[in-house]
């Protein structure tokens, strides 16, 4: 607690909205003991890993709930974008989970403490709240930026595709992507994501495949012919890639006809996987006329993104429980959108 939270007569267990952004910010760079070390440090604040863990997952849960009600929406519009041009990309992440046989254990363990201890149990009663059936589960990112990222909005969920794609329509609403000059996806080419882009964002001008995704495809190809690390397969990558880049996946199909006719075997086989690839991908491969309109061909934004929405929960024997993890993740994404003061201020004016 702030020392004037108690003279004013505040409640010890009611945390004013400085506290609790104090608490949230800090859980955003390391761990919960870390971080109250650090408010004990800095802030003369002395409140428990435990009690800012449940403060951070309780807020993380209000950002949801603001973003549903449509109180808390994006800190741009397609009118504020240079040229009113907005990219959009999606992603899944894994996160680790606690399993229900690791609550189990956890349970076991607590009760032959306390026992030893001699101590009462004092948690709510009913059923205990039941683990992950799997170590990790995919969450998915999506993320709407402008070309020259000076403007970026970013949210995350636990959910299935489904629930992505209604966060693409919902987002796109508010971002007025129908009032936008240009708007398209640079994605990894999954069929889900198209699925759910042309179904929910079908204004989108373009699908773009991230030009980094197709040149590990033919990195793979390259290794299967010549070997990994060979010159030679180096060689046979930078020119199929830079046939794609100039000339489009039509041209690079037609380049890859003569290889399947002299090769057999495993690699054969690795150029039959390629050619079903690209040719699955031809319109997301146009690179040329995507570099005519002035298009960004490469998915780094969202990847980044998916990198810095999990990097607090994937720390070294972190385990969670999966919508607590999808409230840190609301914390980061409302960092990372460039809304923080603007759900701060709300709070302290509630």
């Amino acid at each position: 607690m702030v020392p004037a939270d108690t003279w004013l007569g505040i409640d010890l267990y009611r945390f004013s909205p400085g506290v609790r952004e104090m608490c949230c910010r800090q859980t955003l760079h390391g761990s919960f003991e870390v971080a109250s070390a650090m408010l004990l440090r800095t802030a003369q604040l002395s409140i428990s890993g435990g009690t800012i863990r449940r403060l951070a997952e309780s807020e993380g849960r209000a950002v949801h709930a603001a973003q549903r009600q449509g109180l808390l929406t994006p800190a741009f519009t397609s009118a504020d974008c240079p040229n009113r041009t907005v990219v959009t990309g999606t992603d899944g992440v894994m996160v680790p989970l606690v399993t229900e046989q690791q609550k189990r254990q956890r349970r076991r363990t607590e009760a032959a403490k306390r026992a030893k201890e001699g101590r009462r149990w004092t948690g709510k009663r009913g059923r205990p709240r039941r683990g992950s059936d799997g170590a990790h589960k995919e969450f998915k990112v999506l993320s709407f930026y402008d070309p020259d990222k000076s403007h970026c909005h970013v949210v995350a969920t636990a959910g299935n595709h489904e629930v992505l794609g209604r966060l693409m329509r919902r987002e796109g609403r508010r971002l007025r992507l129908d009032d936008a000059t240009a708007t398209y996806a640079v994605t990894d080419g999954a069929k889900w994501i198209a699925r759910q882009y042309r179904r929910h964002l079908p204004m989108l001008d373009a699908h773009i495949l991230d030009y980094y995704h197709l040149q590990e495809h033919v990195r793979a190809t390259a290794d299967a012919l010549y070997g990994e690390g060979v010159p030679k397969a180096a060689a046979w990558r930078e020119t199929m890639m830079g046939c794609v880049w100039e000339h489009g996946s039509l041209v690079l199909l037609d380049r890859l006809a003569p290889y399947l006719q002299r090769h057999r075997g495993r690699k054969r086989a690795a150029l039959k996987s390629l050619r079903e690839y690209v040719g699955r991908r031809v319109a997301m491969t146009d690179y040329p006329s995507f570099r005519a309109l002035g298009y960004d061909c490469g998915s780094g934004p969202t990847e980044s993104l998916c990198g810095t929405l999990t990097d607090r929960l994937k720390g070294s024997g972190m385990r969670w429980d999966s919508d607590n993890a999808e409230s840190i993740m609301a914390l980061s994404s409302l960092h990372r959108s460039n809304l923080w003061h603007t759900y701060w201020k709300s709070q302290r004016a509630a």
